[in-house]
């Protein structure tokens, strides 16, 4: 039983099940909670994603009542099913909350959570925490499993997924994209990605589509281009038709999951420049090695708590591993058009830093050794293992 709480875990998620077929001989049934990529991948699904896909401390408020349903409902389908193993990917609290109940329910059951918990930049107590609940940790950074094995947790780190997931972009899709969508070779691009949540849309696409329009004061011949997430799609198309810039929105609707990846990432290649949320994205447009803005905003409620409780000097994956702010982040106030434009512009003049940066992060991450859904899957194969030893002992 595999179940994801958001669309990067879904992606996770269905890599995971397509390695676990190729390490196993014999067929493998898998359930659980899952998006379409899961899906295709033929996940039995008890609910969607989108049920307990909700991020922010007052964000979550509203949808408590129906997330505990859908918690109710995992546990009981943990309990009918009896699974050699539950993996949960990432959605820390949800998860944390199932497995609890899981492992009363299935006792025999190897528990295994992919992506860890960011114990690094707060809450460290939670390593200790996750050591009481799970068999194992599959972790996507270098320097996470040495945090959960003193807590006496057994942790793996398996990779980051976009490293496997840009080795299978064909190195002329940036080009084949650009002339699908009539952009001359020598246009400047600018790639704007602010989210997959309805309130990262409602805050970001003003001041992002404002910085685009200033941005092209600027630069002569300027295009847009907008991946979008088909859950968020109309709202963002009728924004983008009011920004006075020739934008082109690539809509997943009709195409496979796989083929909507492959097109986003190859709209990352073909940008000169990119202003995005901050998150998973920033890391994916890095692996692409194009250059960037960061732009965020919370409710006023949520970065009272996150200004107290974190304690990293940056949000951006990139800039944590090479230890600099390679790639500015504007947030909050500071995320406004115009404020937005300037630092755009400055890095289309010299993005080297960045591309530096690039480099060095992705060589911590290893893009040369075995994908990361391969590692994952024998860690949870090697968890099952060990649970199924531990119960003949």
């Amino acid at each position: 039983m595999i179940v994801a709480g958001e669309s990067s875990g879904d992606r996770l998620g269905a890599a995971l099940i397509r390695a676990l077929r190729a390490e196993v001989s014999e067929p493998i049934r898998f359930s659980g909670v899952g998006g379409p990529v899961m899906r295709d991948e033929g996940l039995e699904t008890i609910f969607p994603t989108e049920d307990i896909s909700i991020m922010g401390f007052a964000e979550v408020v509203p949808h408590i009542p129906r997330v505990m349903r859908r918690l109710r409902q995992a546990t009981r389908a943990v309990a009918e099913a009896q699974p050699d193993a539950l993996v949960t990917i990432d959605a820390q609290v949800f998860s944390a909350m199932l497995a609890k109940r899981a492992k009363r329910c299935a006792k025999d059951m190897a528990l295994i959570q992919y992506v860890a918990p960011t114990v690094w930049a707060w809450k460290p107590w939670r390593a200790a925490a996750a050591a009481k609940i799970y068999d194992r940790m599959l972790t996507l950074l270098p320097f996470e499993p040495p945090y959960f094995e003193r807590a006496g947790l057994a942790a793996d780190y398996v990779g980051h997924p976009v490293v496997e997931r840009v080795a299978s972009l064909s190195e002329d899709a940036p080009a084949v994209l650009r002339s699908t969508l009539c952009i001359a070779p020598d246009a400047p691009v600018l790639l704007i990605a602010p989210g997959s949540r309805q309130s990262e849309i409602s805050r970001l696409l003003q001041p992002f589509g404002e910085a685009a329009a200033l941005l092209s004061q600027r630069l002569d011949g300027l295009q847009v281009i907008v991946p979008v997430a088909e859950g968020v799609a109309d709202r963002v198309e009728q924004a983008v038709s009011g920004w006075g810039v020739p934008t082109h929105l690539l809509r997943a609707q009709g195409m496979s999951a796989e083929e909507a990846e492959q097109r986003k990432f190859a709209a990352f290649g073909a940008a000169d420049i990119a202003l995005v949320a901050s998150g998973t994205v920033a890391l994916e447009v890095a692996a692409m090695r194009t250059p960037m803005i960061v732009g965020y905003r919370v409710r006023k409620s949520s970065e009272f708590l996150i200004r107290r409780l974190v304690n990293v000097r940056s949000f951006t994956l990139v800039n944590l591993m090479v230890g600099r702010k390679a790639i500015p982040e504007l947030l909050q106030e500071r995320c406004t058009g115009p404020k937005l434009a300037d630092a755009l512009m400055g890095v289309m003049e010299d993005g080297s830093d960045q591309r530096a940066a690039f480099e060095e992060a992705f060589a911590t991450f290893g893009e040369s050794k075995a994908p990361p859904s391969v590692r994952a899957a024998r860690g949870v194969l090697m968890a099952i293992a060990s649970k199924k030893s531990r119960r003949s002992l």
